[in-house]
């Protein structure tokens, strides 16, 4: 029975994986581009701005998932064990019968 827990684990940990989010993909600029683009320097610290609360927006929708993940882990493994309680009982009135 603990090969059946053990794969039942790495299956929900591989579903936890598959399930996670990937990180926004991070643009960087030719380094042949022209420096005369002064304006882009200007407008980036308000895109900084602007993006801090969608980064915290996004972090916060990853940890409610993961959260959900974890919750559902934990009801699997409560399940698991109450499966493991009752073979362990299943086996020992068999050996007494």
């Amino acid at each position: 029975m603990s090969t059946r827990l053990c794969f039942l684990l790495l299956c929900l940990n591989a579903f936890a994986v598959l399930n996670a989010q990937s990180p926004a993909p991070i643009v960087v600029q030719s380094a042949n581009q022209p420096a005369t683009s002064t304006s882009s320097k200007a407008g980036a610290p308000a895109a900084d701005v602007q993006s801090i609360p969608a980064a915290i927006q996004l972090l916060e929708q990853i940890k409610a998932g993961n959260a959900e993940v974890l919750a559902k882990q934990k009801a699997a493994l409560e399940k698991l064990d109450e499966l493991q309680e009752a073979a362990d009982q299943v086996r020992i009135f068999a050996k007494r019968g």
